[in-house]
């Protein structure tokens, strides 16, 4: 203890002291290189040429010395000396000693063989390397090891990132490395900077000795990370991972800066690419709007859309805070497109032709609805004119203004809706039939408004969703509650969802109902336990009365199913995009449709909630009414 006592008090020196000793500590190093270089070189110099060259030794050091220190080597901080260091020494010093031969070359000096210049070179620069990293090592041994509460940490990679990461940690003085695990068989066995490597199968050999595993391993797509994953979460340790390979190359994030393993990371798959040939440049020199900008999905689409480099990008939203935040970020990253954020309710007809005539807007994406299934059941009057009147007024301002195309972003909760949310959409989708219908029928070719839908499930993260919710329960200790152990639906990431919107987009024609292949569907208890254990907890049962989280089932909700679907009666059909399918629904004409729309909209204006309920049931018949409403 005496001895660390001693040692903090140096290490805390002012930099002008630590400098003193190191130039003692290599002017040392400088004499004892001489005497071993002489030593090795040839034993009869030892004699009276001896004296004479070993005078000249502090005129050799003076000259290193100057060159060192003018080149700033004695600015290093010790504890960072790396190879770069190492190589800069050698290189300084050769340059320093060279010099030095050359000025006694042409002096009175007893000049030394050149072999022993070459030789002090050599074991100077040498002694200067493995001071410098004995100091290191000093410093952490006994300056660190006042920290008795470090965590215990397992890297899972042992390739380039891997080293990097143990690189990094070396210097932290909250984690100790105990072991990196690789899936190669080859690595197994051997050691990286002086850790084990062994393989994943003996994870439960140092259960004990690890606090959290830090995955490094950028590249990993979410099918590998899925496998990986498993593998170690049984035993309830906590997984961090690097950053991605994009956000390590763009200058994004840094090698340690560790995040949590996300659920989306392991539902989702591997990001969708891009088909350059579907879209080509349809959204160039455009002037694209986005309704419903400041949401999930509206948000990442226009984020999406301004890398095709439209012309304008119109974002309108009702919520002031959403539309600032959006418009906000889309302006840091935009270079060369123009940004109007404007905030409107759409569902309001003469704003929206004031808007698409003065922006002169060829496309609109339109994401604006109320979208939370219990509020909007609670709220029926409010979402119905919110989802169905908007998507109405989006449908005829298009075509008074010539849009070249309408996509309405719809559900599944569309498809045999059991809630109002639900055959609000479903009602949605029948006015763009109906709308593309109406372009079908027109026999003047001056409008040509292509009107399609998108159909998909959940997406990981949104307003709403139940990531998010249970995120907050895991985090305020739970429980997490659950409408029903056996509640299954589908999922895919914002960003996965919001490029096939914008591929299915270049697809249509007009009147096509767009579907995403949505993968397997999750089963809700399953995510439930799986977030639990990504936090690094452990599940609350009757098996494990101690555990962290308890997960509590509370009953389906009303106007909630259990199982979701993406088609009423019709078949799917292939696209030319292999997650993309398309289908052509049942619908009813323009002109026997639209006046019963004005009709609810009449009723929704004037709050009659029977009569619009009643109605709703009409228009869309496959509408499953499971609230304790009674509209008949």
């Amino acid at each position: 203890m005496h001895n660390l006592r001693f040692f903090l008090k140096v290490s805390n020196l002012s930099n002008l002291n630590k400098r003193i000793i190191l130039l003692f500590i290599d002017a040392i190093l400088l004499w004892l290189s001489f005497l071993i270089s002489f030593f090795v070189y040839e034993e009869k110099l030892l004699g009276p040429q001896f004296k004479n060259f070993f005078q000249i030794i502090p005129f050799l050091y003076l000259v290193i010395f100057l060159i060192n220190n003018l080149l700033g080597q004695y600015k290093n901080i010790s504890r960072f000396f790396d190879n770069n260091m190492i190589y800069k020494n050698f290189l300084i010093n050769f340059f320093g000693i060279s010099s030095f031969y050359f000025f006694i070359y042409f002096s009175k000096l007893t000049k030394p063989p050149i072999a022993i210049v070459i030789l002090i070179w050599m074991f100077f620069s040498t002694a200067i390397a493995f001071s410098r990293i004995f100091l290191k090592e000093l410093i952490y041994k006994l300056k660190f090891k006042e920290n008795e509460k470090k965590l215990k940490i397992a890297i899972y990679g042992a390739g380039s990132a891997g080293a990097q990461l143990l690189s990094s940690l070396s210097l932290n003085n909250t984690y100790k490395v105990v072991v990196i695990f690789d899936d190669d068989p080859n690595l197994s066995g051997r050691s990286l900077n002086g850790v084990d490597i062994k393989s994943p199968n003996d994870l439960k050999l140092f259960i004990n000795d690890i606090d959290k595993i830090f995955l490094a391993i950028p590249s990993l797509g979410r099918q590998e990370l899925r496998k990986i994953i498993n593998k170690i979460q049984s035993e309830g340790i906590q997984v961090l991972q690097v950053p991605s390979i994009d956000d390590l190359i763009l200058g994004k994030a840094k090698i340690d800066s560790l995040r949590p393993i996300m659920v989306e990371d392991l539902l989702g798959r591997n990001m969708v690419d891009l088909d350059n040939n579907l879209i080509g440049d349809k959204f160039k020199e455009s002037n694209i709007c986005v309704s419903g900008a400041g949401g999930s999905i509206g948000s990442e689409l226009s984020r999406r859309i301004l890398k095709f480099r439209p012309k304008n990008l119109i974002l309108l939203d009702n919520s002031e805070p959403s539309l600032y935040k959006i418009e906000k970020e889309i302006l840091m990253q935009n270079t060369s497109t123009k940004i109007k954020a404007i905030l409107a309710n759409v569902d309001n007809l003469k704003l929206l032709n004031k808007i698409f005539k003065e922006e002169k807007v060829d496309r609109i994406f339109h994401a604006a609805a109320y979208k939370h299934v219990p509020l909007v059941e609670n709220n029926p009057v409010v979402g119905l004119y919110n989802n169905v009147i908007s998507t109405r007024s989006v449908c005829e301002a298009a075509i008074q203004n010539n849009l070249k195309q309408v996509v309405l972003i719809s559900s599944d909760k569309a498809v045999r809706p059991t809630n109002v949310m639900g055959a609000s959409k479903r009602l949605s989708e029948l006015i763009v039939q109906a709308y593309a219908e109406r372009i079908s029928c027109l026999k003047s070719s001056k409008n040509k408004t292509i009107f399609s839908m998108v159909r998909f499930g959940n997406v990981l993260n949104s307003s709403g969703s139940v990531v998010p919710l249970f995120n907050e329960q895991i985090k305020s200790g739970g429980p997490i509650t659950l409408t029903h152990k056996n509640v299954e639906r589908y999922f895919m990431t914002i960003p996965e969802a919001s490029y096939l919107v914008i591929q299915a987009s270049c697809l249509g024609k007009g009147g096509e109902l767009f579907l995403l292949d949505m993968g397997q569907p999750v089963r809700i208890f399953s995510l439930a336990e799986q977030m639990i254990k990504l936090s690094g907890l452990t599940i609350k049962n009757k098996d494990n009365p101690d555990g962290d989280i308890e997960i509590l089932s509370i009953g389906l909700r009303p106007g909630e199913k259990m199982y979701e679907e993406l088609l009423i009666d019709a078949k799917s059909e292939t696209t030319e995009h292999p997650l993309i399918f398309k289908a052509n629904e049942k619908f009813i004409p323009y002109e026997e449709f639209m006046p019963k729309i004005e009709i609810l909209n009449s009723y929704l204006e004037n709050f009659d909630l029977e009569s619009s309920l009643k109605l709703l049931k009409e228009l869309v018949p496959t509408w499953e009414e499971k609230s304790n409403r009674n509209i008949d």
